[in-house]
């Protein structure tokens, strides 16, 4: 199996700076191929873009995310997004593009703290193409794969629910 991974940044791959005394996403795919080094089944083909946080992507990255996924001949792809905007993104895919596997995953803690939300939430969008869905745009998060109308993020509870 072939997938396309499109990496935007978010807390997913985010890492403490210790001269500047914060979290930054780098430009990199330092947390990514950690997870993929275990793949043994799968031609991975990776495209950085963005890499920010996703309260700072724009409608002219998110342009740019469509014409990525144009671009591609690959019609099963995972997006790496950061979860506060999310929902934005995916509504904004679904509605340019209808012939591909799309699915966002990324997840709240930073893989560089902790491995497990991250491996985790990756892991599953990997499997849910493997299953052969239908085209869409879908969601992985937090134990579930699903459309992306369905899954939103509770900012108060901290974590991914099914709404519909």
């Amino acid at each position: 199996m072939k997938v396309t991974i499109i990496n935007t940044g978010g807390t997913f791959n985010k890492r403490y700076n210790p001269i500047k005394g914060q979290l930054e996403v780098p430009s990199d795919n330092i947390a990514l191929n950690k997870i993929i080094a275990s793949c043994h089944n799968v031609d991975f083909e990776i495209k950085n873009i963005v890499s920010k946080d996703s309260l700072d992507i724009t409608h002219k990255d998110r342009q740019e995310l469509v014409n990525e996924i144009k671009n591609t001949n690959n019609k099963k792809i995972i997006i790496i997004h950061g979860t506060d905007t999310i929902d934005l993104s995916a509504k904004f895919i679904k509605s340019k593009i209808i012939n591909k596997k799309i699915i966002f995953t990324g997840s709240m803690v930073p893989m560089s703290i902790d491995e497990v939300e991250a491996t985790m939430n990756f892991s599953k969008a990997l499997g849910f193409l493997s299953a052969k869905p239908k085209n869409g745009v879908y969601l992985a998060m937090h134990g579930v794969v699903i459309d992306e109308e369905k899954l939103k993020k509770d900012k108060r509870k901290g974590k991914f629910l099914i709404t519909k």
